[in-house]
């Protein structure tokens, strides 16, 4: 079987790759494409540190078929930053230090990314409902949402949502 041609844009540039119809996305960026943002966790969409943004929402990399991207926009975490200055909720992840291990940490971020474009000014409760498809098994949950928090007031003083 002849490889398809696969074309989407990926962290703002146009990308085509030959691909099997059954390659997994988050084979295709971490192997062809060598971005190690999104991280392979459970292979069953469960726990998030696969996370990637496909126009603008949040999927799960693990069981996404990349034949399924044509044309798409995707938005991985090294494409968050701009300039060379992390992204307001990277930064904020950086200054609750709401990491440990850092394994969930992408599935975190794109998640709160994609949270904050929705919702700007979100409630605890919000925050908490928007995170809870992401696992952290380092038990920095209490970080987590208080790095959401700081990056919603992050984004607030900048004038300007969670973009990408």
């Amino acid at each position: 079987m002849s490889p398809l041609s696969l074309s989407f844009t990926l962290n703002g540039r146009p990308v085509t790759a030959g691909i099997d119809r059954h390659r997994l996305f988050l084979d295709l960026l971490r192997g062809e494409l060598g971005l190690k943002g999104p991280k392979y966790g459970c292979g069953m969409a469960q726990c998030g540190a696969c996370s990637v943004l496909v126009d603008g929402l949040p999927a799960r990399a693990c069981v996404l078929r990349a034949a399924r991207l044509e044309g798409r926009e995707v938005v991985t975490l090294e494409g968050l930053a701009q300039g060379g200055n992390l992204h307001p909720v990277q930064q904020a992840f950086v200054d609750k230090q709401a990491a440990q291990c850092g394994y969930c940490l992408n599935g975190m971020v794109i998640s709160a990314v994609a949270l904050l474009r929705a919702n700007p000014r979100p409630s605890r409760d919000e925050i908490r409902e928007g995170m809870r498809d992401n696992l952290c098994r380092c038990g920095t949950h209490q970080e987590i949402i208080e790095a959401v928090e700081h990056a919603a007031g992050l984004l607030a003083a900048a004038g300007e949502q969670a973009h990408v």
